[in-house]
Order: C-alpha cells, then sequence, then structure tokens
C-alpha cells in the first residue's frame, strides 16, 4: 500500500523545505481550518477510557510513580514546545507532545480491526501502526491491515490535509513525518477509513496515518494515538462538534473513565442538579494553537491566597510563554517556580506534620512524614482552592495529596504538584479527578463539574 520512501538527496530536499516552510508556519497566528465530516445522525457517543498501567500487578503508589516519571519527560516537551526556538539555537522541525496516560479503543476499516491508542489532548494527529510496518513496536491488538479493508481510500496530494509542510510531503500520495518531543516519531502516509467508537458509533471517512516507521518508547503502551487537540486532524474536528469531556476515575482503583462527544458531553447538566459547575474561557496561545490553555489567577491553601503573577496567567503574544494548559496526560500539576515557592510554603507552614527528609519520595517536591501512630485518614489538610478566570474550584484532598503507608506503620504524605520552569503551568490529570471536564468549544469555555467518574 505504502510506495517508497526518499532517495538521499530528496530526502535532502525536503528536510530544507521543510525547515524554511517552519518560519512562516510557526509566526502565523490564524486558527486552523477545520475539516468537516458528514455528522453521524447520532446524538452523541462515548468511550471508556484505561490506564497504561491497567491489569499491572502494582500498588496506587507504584502506579502513581509510574506516572509521574513519564509526566515529568510530558512537562519538559509540553515547555518546549509552548515557547519557540530562539535565533541562537537554529531552526527545528516541528515536534509534538506525544505519548499520555489513558488508552481509548475502537476499530478502523471493512471488517473492522481493534485499535487500543493512546488518547492526547495535546496533539492532532490520529494515526495506528499499519502493515507492511518496516520498523513498528510491539503493540497489544493486530496491526492494520490496509489492503484487507475495503472503505480504506489514501488521502492524494491535492487534498487540503496535504497542505502543511512541516509535517507532509506530496510523494506519490501524501506521507507524514510526526515526531514527538522525547524523539519518538511515527512516519507513513495519510488514509480515510471507517472508524467504530463506543457502543456502534460508526464515523465514515475518518482521516488519520497509517503509520509504517514507529519508534520510541513513549507510544509502546498502546498500537498509536488519537488526538483530540484543537488543529484541523484532531478527531474533534473531524466529528465537527461543538463540545466533548472526558471523566477521570480515581488513579489505582482499575475502574473505566470516559470520554464523551456530542450531545452526551455534559450529561445534561442542569443548574438545578445540586452539582456546582465551575466554568471559565479557554485562552489560545498562537504558538501553539492546538492546546487548550485556561487562566490561573491565584490559589488559596486553607484560608491564605497565593497569587499568581498577571505576566503568567496567559501565554505570552509574542514569545508564547506562561499560561496553564489543561492536560489529561500529565500527571501532577505543575506551577510557575514561584508560585509554587509560595504554594510550598503555605502547605509546610498549615500542615501539622514535619517535612519529610526521605530523598526522591516518587520525585516531588513536598512530602511530609506520617507518625507510625497516626492513619492516614487522621491527617488534616488544608483546603486547596483554584482561582481561574471568571470562576472558582475547590479541589477533594484526593486531588491534591498522595498518602502511602507502609507496612508496620508510618508512611508520607504528599503534594501532588511541583514546580516548572519558564512561566508555563500544567492542570494535571490527579487534580482532574472524578471532574466533568467539559470542552464547549463554541462558547471557548471549559468547566469542571464534580462527578463519580466510575458510575457514569
Amino acid at each position: 500500500m505504502a510506495s517508497s520512501f526518499l532517495s538521499l538527496p530528496s530526502l535532502l530536499l525536503f528536510l530544507f523545505l521543510t525547515i524554511t516552510s517552519l518560519l512562516v508556519h510557526s509566526s502565523s497566528s490564524k486558527p486552523p481550518r477545520p475539516v468537516h465530516l458528514p455528522r453521524t445522525g447520532r446524538v452523541g457517543f462515548r468511550i471508556g477510557l484505561t490506564c497504561v498501567d491497567h491489569g499491572r500487578n502494582l500498588t496506587k503508589f507504584q502506579l502513581i510513580e509510574r506516572s509521574v516519571r513519564r509526566g515529568k519527560l510530558r512537562l519538559e516537551r509540553l515547555a518546549e514546545l509552548a515557547t519557540p526556538t530562539s535565533p541562537s539555537k537554529g531552526i527545528r522541525a516541528p515536534v509534538f507532545s506525544g505519548d499520555g496516560e489513558f488508552l481509548m479503543n475502537f476499530t478502523v476499516g471493512s471488517p473492522a480491526v481493534p485499535v487500543s491508542a493512546i488518547m492526547d489532548t495535546g496533539s492532532d494527529l490520529i494515526w495506528t501502526q499499519c502493515m507492511p510496518c518496516t520498523k513498528c513496536f510491539d503493540q497489544p491488538t493486530p496491526v492494520f491491515d490496509p489492503v484487507k479493508s475495503s472503505s480504506l481510500r489514501n488521502i492524494s496530494c491535492t487534498s487540503e490535509l496535504c497542505e502543511d509542510p512541516t509535517v507532509f510531503k506530496c510523494d506519490h500520495g501524501c506521507k507524514y513525518l510526526y515526531i514527538y518531543g522525547d524523539e519518538s516519531s511515527t512516519r507513513g502516509y495519510m488514509a480515510k477509513d471507517t472508524f467504530i467508537f463506543g457502543d456502534s458509533a460508526s464515523i465514515h471517512n475518518v482521516v488519520f496515518g497509517c503509520g509504517v516507521n514507529n519508534q520510541g518508547l513513549g507510544l509502546a503502551e498502546g498500537s498509536g494515538l488519537v488526538g483530540l487537540g484543537r488543529g484541523p486532524l484532531s478527531l474533534v474536528s473531524q466529528l465537527d462538534i461543538d463540545k466533548f469531556s472526558y471523566c477521570l476515575t480515581s488513579m489505582g482503583e482499575n475502574k473505566t473513565s470516559q470520554v464523551l462527544f456530542g450531545a452526551l458531553a455534559d450529561l445534561n447538566y442542569s443548574a438545578t442538579s445540586g452539582k456546582t459547575r465551575s466554568t471559565t474561557p479557554l485562552v489560545q496561545n498562537p504558538f501553539q494553537p492546538s492546546f487548550y490553555y485556561v487562566s490561573l489567577k491565584g490559589i488559596t491553601v486553607g484560608k491564605t491566597r497565593v497569587r499568581v503573577p498577571k505576566s503568567t496567567r496567559k501565554p505570552n503574544n509574542k514569545d508564547g510563554s506562561g499560561g496553564m494548559i489543561l492536560d489529561s496526560g500529565t500527571t501532577l500539576t505543575y506551577l510557575d517556580e514561584d508560585v509554587f515557592g509560595a504554594l510550598k510554603k503555605e502547605f509546610t507552614s498549615q500542615m501539622k506534620l514535619g517535612v519529610s527528609k526521605r530523598p526522591g519520595a516518587i520525585g516531588l517536591d513536598l512530602c511530609f512524614d506520617l507518625p507510625t501512630t497516626t492513619d492516614v485518614s487522621e491527617v488534616a489538610v488544608p483546603k486547596l482552592k483554584l482561582h481561574f478566570e471568571g470562576s472558582d474550584l475547590e479541589l477533594p484532598e484526593e486531588n491534591y495529596m498522595i498518602a502511602d503507608s507502609w507496612d508496620g506503620g508510618g508512611g508520607v504524605v504528599c503534594l501532588a504538584m511541583a514546580a516548572s520552569s519558564g512561566g508555563l503551568s500544567i492542570f494535571g490529570n490527579i487534580a482532574q479527578q472524578n471532574l466533568l471536564v467539559l470542552h464547549d468549544l463554541e462558547e471557548e469555555t471549559v468547566s469542571f463539574t464534580p462527578t463519580q467518574c466510575d458510575q457514569l
């Protein structure tokens, strides 16, 4: 199905054109054009999500430790992506966030082939490994063979989908190269086929990448990746829907989370339902238009407010720094160094436990020793409230504190937050547990509603 790749001279020419076009591409602040698909005729649909470590014989603290390590690598990539390369560092090809913490299952093709792919709100491309695979990682499901799908069609070079020269190359069809921040990559060709999501939601002509050369540890948890970002190739844009949401269950419980599309996204929420909904505007970063940003104005610990400097509340239109990314693929919540320093000081003074001197308690910045005679449930923790633009969100304790009890008594209680550099903040998935996180793309808002996610 896939034709041969470029010869060395042609490849060098392609790289030159790619690098040259990046200057124009990076400086453009125009929103990407959406790719419209015929509507499904359905009110909406949902897809179950499982943690990438689901099924491993690990304790809750071990699961968190693994996800924190992955999250730190993702933080580095997101921080680099959110700020353009300075001239002194030279020019480079575009790099995307990649990886994530949750897998979504669906099928591709006719007959349908099962796919288990990573959900990523920080990128756009949908792709899966395809036969014949010249270089592929092991995956839990059969590799999709496009030759056997009667509904698959290749994307031609004349398609508007193949216009971006920093990603695509016209060579006997629309070829793509996607490089992720940890140097994982997928290379292949663009096609469209029938996807079936959730309970038989059949969507025709979904545009996706057929990856025939894929490598990197960051992608090996599934068979591909589903981008839910704001760009034209994401699943959200292709479905041409106004709303989507997700609801993440408590970490370590091995219960199914949910992502919901269309009219199902807000679960028929009513202001009279008794649930408190916090709504804040989505903010655009012209340097990274695919990310979902919000503006964090301050944080209250107990009764003390920690202010966020105006310079880091929103993305800087001149260099893309600052702002808070709403991200399902990062575990901890990361704050600007100065803001986290003030937050850490408040927690240290208000907690009635001593600061732990044990090095490297899963790499967290602030942990407290739990006495052998004290149960975790007896620990008094100061309340935490986030002040977004236009609304406040008070988090339950499990969304910002992590506890680990040891055999024989004792343990540690840790703050599930850490410092970042460059003014960037990330609202991580521990903080989003048991919240229905609704993205309203027509109103340009995101809402948080307390929800028992395992009961949806």
